[in-house]
């Protein structure tokens, strides 16, 4: 039996709110040839979560399309690090935020069984040791962090701002 993941000690959810691009995941069916890929969260009136995932299928020249849209529910209110995405309204999915930056650059989240996680940043780019100390975060939750592969995003020509800041800790953000 697996330790109990270990979420964050609290997330602002205003903060949290908006987009946040795939750096790298666990690859799974629900995100296969996806590129460019973008998870937004939106603040709903009655607190819960409107969730959607848009990605452009194999390559950048294809359109983004909306592949996956879901409703998530804050379970643990202490912290609101702990949540309940629902698909299709039946399909319910456990999701722990685990390591956040304390600007709300970069972000790793789980899922108790560790078959799933996501590394996550606003920025379309992580500088590598920001994209390490992520890894080394999911390692300290017992994930098997070579199964996290990298999704390619583009970046255009013009600069654009790299997700660094605080580097993740092994034990997580304290956030």
């Amino acid at each position: 039996m697996k330790d109990p993941l270990r979420p964050v000690a609290h997330v602002d959810l205003p903060q949290y709110m908006g987009d946040w691009h795939v750096i790298a995941n666990i690859p799974y069916f629900a995100e296969k040839n996806c590129v460019d890929s973008v998870e937004s969260y939106a603040l709903r009136g009655d607190g819960d979560i409107d969730n959607w995932f848009t990605c452009r299928n194999k390559s950048f020249d294809a359109p983004m399309k909306r592949k996956a849209t879901a409703k998530a529910v804050v379970v643990d209110k202490t912290s609101n690090a702990v949540w309940n995405v629902k698909f299709f309204k039946i399909i319910s999915v456990k999701y722990v935020i685990l390591d956040l930056d304390p600007r709300y650059q970069w972000v790793v989240v789980g899922h108790p069984s560790r078959n799933y996680g996501w590394i996550m940043a606003r920025a379309k780019t992580m500088d590598e040791a920001t994209y390490q100390g992520a890894l080394a975060s999911l390692a300290g939750q017992g994930y098997d962090v070579s199964r996290f592969k990298k999704v390619p995003q583009q970046v255009s020509s013009a600069p654009q701002p790299t997700a660094s800041a605080t580097q993740p800790s092994a034990a997580g953000s304290t956030n």
